[in-house]
């Protein structure tokens, strides 16, 4: 992407990545290692000056701990039906997600474990 082209959505994308990241406590490097993807090329998504592909989004995601469809919807680039129908995580959920103390590793148990409880409560549809 140009320099004089910048999306904002992909700049936008770029910066919560990068925030993402310094929660997991993750370096660039640390990050680049578990995606696969190079370093350089990660800084210049975080920056917003290239838009990743949907493989790259996904193995962002999974370094982060975080779904694929949140770094779309974060950046607006999900469809609008699909914004508006993706129910928010619940406060528990997201406090665990953000929770800057945990690795992504943690943070994926804690989810699932508090996902047990709160299914085997929720009365079948």
């Amino acid at each position: 992407m140009a320099a004089g082209n910048e999306d904002p959505r992909v700049r936008q994308l770029g910066e919560y990545i990068r925030l993402q990241r310094q929660m997991a406590d993750l370096s660039l490097r640390g990050m680049a290692g578990l995606t696969k993807v190079s370093n350089a090329y990660l800084s210049q998504v975080e920056r917003g000056l290239h838009q990743p592909s949907l493989r790259v989004l996904h193995a962002i995601a999974q370094a982060l701990g975080i779904p694929a469809d949140t770094l779309l919807v974060q950046a607006g680039f999900a469809p609008e039906a699909a914004r508006e129908e993706a129910p928010a995580p619940p406060p528990t959920e997201e406090a665990i997600r953000t929770d800057p103390d945990l690795t992504p590793e943690e943070r994926d148990a804690l989810v699932q474990v508090y996902r047990s409880f709160v299914d085997r409560r929720t009365p079948p549809a």
